[in-house]
């Protein structure tokens, strides 16, 4: 019986053995490899530098805070922006901590006589989205546009020439990047000054 054991046994663990080899070890590196050679951009974080230093990625959402700046969606992830942390709050509709959450919001952004993008006071599922809808961004451009001494047109010609917009229309929504968004509206002020 003991011998029975033993035959079944050595095929398993060596099955185990090899493909604990081919998809732990050799498949993650030959993925990594190709990724790394096809899309090295990609592959290392979508990381945006600045001067040689890295200042922020293109896929997960920042905090811009000061009026000279366009501002993303609010955060739930941890304590806000906080890429070890993504998540959503998990607060449902009747939650009264969300409720307050959204109506604090919506008194910091409201521009009176203008309809409210909601993607500027309801957070993401990860709460790292780095993108906003284009209503979103256009909603901001008089305060950014003030705040920087720029004729709103200006700024504006800048939000609608950041938009990205699918490849295939009915697989996704235009969307700004609000990374990508700022560090042009910084190179715009820089080329104006």
């Amino acid at each position: 019986m003991s011998k029975d054991i033993a035959t079944s046994l050595r095929p398993a663990l060596v099955m185990t053995g090899l493909f604990a080899l081919t998809l732990g070890i050799a498949y993650p590196l030959a993925i990594t490899g190709i990724a790394q050679a096809a899309f090295p951009h990609q592959a290392n974080g979508s990381l945006a530098e600045q001067n040689g230093k890295a200042i922020g990625s293109e896929l997960i959402g920042q905090n811009f805070a000061e009026d000279r700046y366009f501002h993303p969606r609010p955060s739930a992830a941890g304590k806000g922006y906080d890429a070890t942390a993504s998540s959503g709050s998990n607060f449902g509709p009747t939650s009264q901590a969300l409720a307050d959450r959204v109506k604090a919001d919506v008194a910091k952004v409201s521009v009176p006589g203008k309809i409210m993008p909601p993607d500027l006071v309801t957070a993401s599922a990860s709460g790292l989205d780095p993108d906003l809808s284009p209503e979103a961004a256009l909603y901001q451009v008089d305060r950014v546009a003030a705040a920087r001494h720029l004729p709103a047109a200006q700024v504006e010609a800048l939000v609608r020439r950041s938009i990205d917009r699918p490849l295939v229309p009915f697989l996704g929504d235009p969307h700004v990047n609000v990374l990508a968004l700022n560090r042009a509206l910084d190179r715009l002020a820089t080329a104006g000054a």
